[in-house]
């Protein structure tokens, strides 16, 4: 299996783009994983968000395959913790398929189109964070699940 993740626009701060090629170079010991970003949509300031959640909805759908299984992380989504986290990427690991693709929306969240796409949503916390900071927590929980599953010492129980 591979992992994808989606994200809309470029990691501005210099910091957070190392921890987060730090963490994925972690990740290749693992899986095969690649995070792909979209550009900023040009121009959005004249759009209304419907429009602008819809033009990165195509960009989105874009990225994926028919095969794919699509997960949003979301708000709204489903939560859990570290250790469940690791039994849930063990799940979507022997069910065989291909890849999964996690995707951070735009500013505004996810089209209609999307979430009609979508087979599921995680949400990291009920606290509101930076699209760029979600990008480093979400590759860091990755790492995590995938030590936990290896019984590693990274993750302290």
């Amino acid at each position: 299996m591979q992992i994808k993740l989606i994200a809309i626009g470029k990691t501005d701060n210099k910091q957070l783009q190392t921890l987060i090629e730090d963490y994925q170079k972690r990740l290749g010991f693992y899986i095969k994983f690649q995070l792909e970003i979209i550009p900023d949509i040009k121009k959005a300031k004249h759009l209304s968000e419907a429009q602008q959640k819809d033009k990165e909805g195509e960009l989105i759908l874009g990225k994926t395959q028919t095969s794919d299984v699509v997960i949003l992380l979301d708000e709204n989504g489903k939560q859990m913790d570290s250790v469940g986290f690791s039994n849930y990427l063990q799940k979507h690991l022997n069910s065989g398929i291909k890849q999964l693709v996690f995707v951070i929306g735009g500013p505004y969240g996810f089209s209609d189109a999307v979430y009609q796409r979508a087979n599921g949503k995680l949400g990291l916390s009920k606290m509101t964070f930076s699209h760029q900071m979600v990008r480093l927590f979400f590759i860091e929980q990755l790492y995590r699940g995938f030590t936990i599953l290896r019984n590693e010492p990274y993750h302290h129980r």
